[in-house]
């Protein structure tokens, strides 16, 4: 499982409003406002963001919120597709954590064949391109974002790439249940511990146990807040031989026991109330 990938399903456009928008100048947009994040991509036409960065046909827009810009034009007709995602839970907030507030990727990216199709669709495409295709376009463009020369993702991201910690990472993601320890993580990567505990801090900002355990708290959180399963249930599933070790470490990622944490936001699951909570940094 890629970490991108797997950071991605707390993001996506479930139920989401696919709009698409003529424009006749002048016109104005706003993006962002308090979705989590909001995608524009510009079928036709072009417009100008208002802190200065041309759009131009082919080019998508990626918006974090909250706070908002605006896409604009004085001259220029346009046609846009819009789409809103939500950040649910801890995993989905701990890529929107460390996403920058505005992202453009111009049209010559991968994405390109997918507007071409939408933009070529007319009423009747607007019936096909749904959910899925909007997470793929989604999915496209934070790539691309991340790829071009001169941006900074997130340290995970540039490391996916690395022979020696991209294996450990998806180890991480694939099997979170695992009693991983710092040798069997080596073992992995066919490297010794003092090789990967290195490589990995240095590449992905957090020694690996460290950041194994930030996600496992974050599957954790989503787990309790989003299903009926007991503590302890929860606790197999992200690693833990019994809910008590898995107790203390929520609570010291947290700062509220797993049943407290569950009981914040009020619908009630077997131990308690289900409820969101904060998320973590990737």
């Amino acid at each position: 499982m890629d970490p991108f990938d797997d950071l991605l399903q707390g993001v996506r456009a479930d139920g989401a409003g696919l709009r698409r928008t003529d424009l006749t100048p002048p016109w104005s947009v706003p993006l962002g406002d308090d979705n989590s994040l909001t995608l524009c991509a510009v079928l036709s036409g072009e417009g100008t963001l208002d802190r200065g960065d041309p759009v131009r046909a082919g080019d998508t827009v990626v918006v974090r919120g909250p706070g908002a810009v605006r896409l604009l034009s004085d001259a220029e007709p346009a046609v846009l597709l819009m789409g809103v995602y939500e950040a649910r839970g801890a995993v989905g907030r701990r890529l929107a954590g460390v996403l920058p507030e505005v992202m453009l990727v111009p049209g010559d990216e991968g994405c390109t064949p997918l507007l071409d199709f939408l933009a070529g669709s007319g009423d009747g495409g607007r019936l096909v391109v749904q959910d899925r295709l909007l997470d793929w376009l989604l999915v496209c463009t934070l790539r691309g974002w991340f790829d071009r020369p001169g941006n900074l993702p997130p340290g995970w991201f540039g490391a996916l790439g690395d022979e020696v910690v991209g294996p450990v990472l998806r180890v991480m993601h694939a099997a979170p249940e695992r009693a991983w320890t710092l040798v069997g993580l080596a073992a992995e990567a066919g490297v010794s511990r003092t090789t990967l505990a290195d490589r990995f801090t240095r590449l992905v900002g957090t020694p690996p146990l460290t950041y194994l355990t930030s996600w496992r708290m974050n599957l954790a959180a989503d787990l309790l807040t989003g299903s009926r399963e007991t503590v302890g249930s929860v606790a197999r599933k992200v690693g833990y031989a019994d809910a008590f070790g898995f107790s203390g470490a929520f609570k010291r990622a947290y700062g509220v026991s797993p049943s407290v944490y569950r009981r914040s936001a009020g619908v009630r699951g077997r131990e308690g109330v289900v409820g969101a909570g904060p998320g973590m940094e990737a």
